[in-house]
């Protein structure tokens, strides 16, 4: 009889803003994903993540048993609380303890923090490697991954996303999946090379459809031949405060001289595009008008308190100006994240009304509360499929919401602070986008990913908030020297 060989795989998928004043906590991980064993990816399975890579590679590779360990994602937020972060890690390396194994896998973001921890993935990688010995590890990544240079030395393989938004997990899960397969298989290993550069580059124009970060991963692409295997651009996450912090290249090759070559170049072509990374928002009042002068749907989205930034769903900058603007038609406000609320609207229940203060309970120095007369319209269970090409597929538990309403502008009130950017978010709120004028989210490029092709115009603004445009506003502590904003 054959004997399989074994996989394990473990996860800890978390992107931290060292600037938010809200740590992430066990609940945060519970609503989004905490669990261990393989029964687990039935969820899943044919879904666009790293996990339904995994779900994939158990249905396609027979001659492999695959042990789930502890898997944990939560929503971008506030620095992992310490006791938390040693919980998963310790969960993690129990299981390891179970082998031997022919290969490991690690589901990382690459921009973990904990309230004490600013290299949360690097220590995490270099005790799995302490546990595991010289069994082949590969690690898949964010394109935001503060990614250490020491990594290489840590393992065997890594991987980041090409996209974004990110539509390509799945396909960056299957390629270290694959790497580990020809390695236990008795491959020759790959020599990795992390070049970093010494600037921190904002997101609103890293998308891959066009612009500097499309032209880099076009170019690091075109070099993945003649033994090059595989090259990631990695934006880095300028809100987590990190030693590791900054953009840089991690590239494979058949030779180390390959590597480092392949990484020198492109952090060189990178680099020469710093400027082109800088952003200029206009305020909420100029955005609204943009937007506004563009017939249908049009949208105005928030990135200083986006949740996918780390954002804690509670600022009133575009709040204030959405009141303060003259709408012909419905608009809608995705979202503010406040429990309170969403029971005191369940109690008055649906048509009647409450005097409410919206916003600004958490974060009054980011925008004072708006105080309003609001007509409770709608209240769900929070609960809804991804249907656009982020995370398609994958189940989402909002908590309890409410659906307030103020003049012409509905309000969505959440129970946890994630993103309104899936067209199922705002059906499940009883939005019907074919005949909404206007959406303002606290969103930013992920948002684009299922409106691009829905709404007339996007519009980003800047307001004040955890992930602000000016960084040098921010209390960073552990950057490395001559970093530059």
């Amino acid at each position: 009889m054959t004997v399989k060989k074994r996989l394990a795989v473990a996860r800890l998928w978390h992107e931290g803003n060292s600037f938010s004043p809200l740590p992430t906590t066990l609940a945060d991980f519970e609503r989004r994903e905490w669990f261990e064993g393989a029964d687990h990816l039935a969820r899943y399975r044919g879904t666009g993540t790293e996990l339904g890579a995994v779900a994939a590679f158990i249905d396609t590779q027979p001659d492999w048993d695959v042990t789930v360990l502890r898997c944990a994602s939560a929503p971008p937020g506030g620095p992992v609380e310490d006791a938390l972060y040693e919980r998963i890690v310790a969960d993690m390396l129990r299981g390891l303890g179970e082998g031997p194994w022919d290969a490991v896998y690690l589901s990382l973001h690459g921009a973990l923090v904990t309230v004490s921890e600013p290299q949360a993935d690097l220590k995490l990688i270099r005790r799995v490697r302490a546990a595991i010995g010289t069994t082949p590890l590969g690690v898949s990544f964010d394109l935001h991954a503060n990614i250490a240079p020491e990594l290489v030395q840590c393992v065997d393989f890594a991987s980041g996303y090409k996209t974004h938004p990110h539509v390509d997990m799945d396909k960056t899960a299957a390629i270290v999946l694959a790497e580990l397969e020809r390695l236990a298989g008795g491959g020759t290993k790959l020599h990795g090379a992390v070049k970093k550069i010494p600037a921190l580059l904002h997101s609103f124009n890293m998308r891959t459809a066009a612009g500097p970060m499309a032209d880099t991963v076009d170019e690091a692409k075109a070099l993945c031949r003649d033994g090059v295997k595989d090259v990631t651009v990695f934006g880095g996450f300028v809100w987590g405060d990190s030693p590791d912090a900054g953009a840089g290249i991690l590239s494979y090759a058949e030779t180390a001289v390959q590597a480092a070559q392949v990484a020198e170049i492109m952090a060189a072509k990178l680099y020469a595009r710093r400027a082109q990374f800088h952003a200029a928002l206009p305020t909420p009042a100029q955005g609204l008008a943009q937007a506004l002068a563009t017939p249908g749907l049009v949208c105005v989205v928030e990135p200083s308190d986006n949740p996918l930034s780390g954002g804690i769903g509670d600022t009133t900058g575009l709040l204030h100006a959405l009141l303060e603007t003259g709408i012909d038609g419905e608009a809608v406000f995705a979202f503010l994240y406040d429990p309170a609320l969403v029971q005191q609207a369940k109690a008055a229940g649906i048509g009647n009304r409450i005097a409410a203060k919206l916003g600004g309970r958490i974060a009054p120095h980011f925008g004072a509360p708006v105080a309003a007369t609001v007509e409770v319209v709608a209240l769900t269970d929070g609960r809804f499929i991804n249907e656009g090409p982020f995370e398609t597929g994958m189940a989402v538990d909002l908590g309890e919401t409410a659906v307030l309403k103020t003049g012409s502008v509905k309000v969505i009130v959440t129970s946890s602070c994630q993103a309104g950017i899936d067209p199922a978010y705002f059906r499940l709120h009883g939005i019907d986008l074919a005949t909404t004028r206007l959406i303002a989210a606290k969103a930013k490029n992920h948002f684009r990913a299922a409106f691009i092709d829905r709404a007339a115009v996007i519009v980003d603004v800047d307001t004040p908030g955890p992930a602000a445009l000016d960084l040098a506003v921010l209390p960073f502590r552990h950057l490395p020297a001559g970093m530059e904003m």
